[in-house]
């Protein structure tokens, strides 16, 4: 495997109505207006996520911009932004995670502003990442990984082709404090 710095990772990806695009620190004011909008439901599934519990601020947006943009660059991390081509209205954010550029494999997450769900965009987008994971990048395995509470997150996992290969248990803190389940799923290269 060639070193994680020279691999060439797209900075945008196009799909028939979005454009995936990395993080940049510009985006600060339009990641805070879509986050302000859905952190009720974000915190719902996602609570035991550090930036989703901290107070949504611009100060705090422009940080996660900035982490953002680097781990990029040093290929910590491949987060990107969705826009809506046509508007450029942010409508989310998409990415690979916990890459492990040895096997290869890596875990896919994503997160919609709560005005844009239930319009195809999660699988539209989730389809892109993990075809340019399987057929450019080499994975052998990409990862779903959702709260077995989330039954959006639930179905767009098995529209986009992921098979459920378990449920752990009590594996995360919801926000009342209470353990909650998460549900495994994969997509390997024969089920490209």
């Amino acid at each position: 495997m060639p070193d994680p710095l020279l691999f060439p990772v797209p900075p945008s990806i196009e799909t028939p109505r979005l454009l995936l695009r990395s993080f940049r620190v510009e985006d600060a004011p339009v990641l805070h207006e879509a986050l302000t909008e859905s952190i009720v439901e974000l915190r719902r599934h996602l609570g035991f996520l550090s930036w989703v519990a901290e107070e949504q601020t611009l100060q705090s947006a422009e940080v996660r911009c900035r982490k953002a943009e680097a781990n990029f660059l040093l290929r910590t991390d491949l987060p990107f932004l969705a826009f809506k081509k046509g508007s450029g209205r942010l409508i989310g954010s998409m990415g690979l995670h916990r890459t492990d550029w040895t096997l290869p494999k890596t875990e896919l997450g994503y997160w919609l502003r709560s005005g844009e769900t239930g319009k195809g965009f999660a699988s539209e987008g989730v389809i892109a990442l993990t075809t340019w994971a399987l057929n450019v990048f080499g994975a052998q395995r990409v990862e779903l990984i959702t709260d077995e509470q989330n039954l959006g997150s639930r179905a767009v996992a098995e529209r986009c082709g992921f098979g459920l290969e378990g449920i752990m248990h009590n594996v995360m803190r919801a926000p009342d404090g209470s353990l909650r389940n998460s549900c495994v799923y994969a997509r390997l290269p024969s089920a490209a």
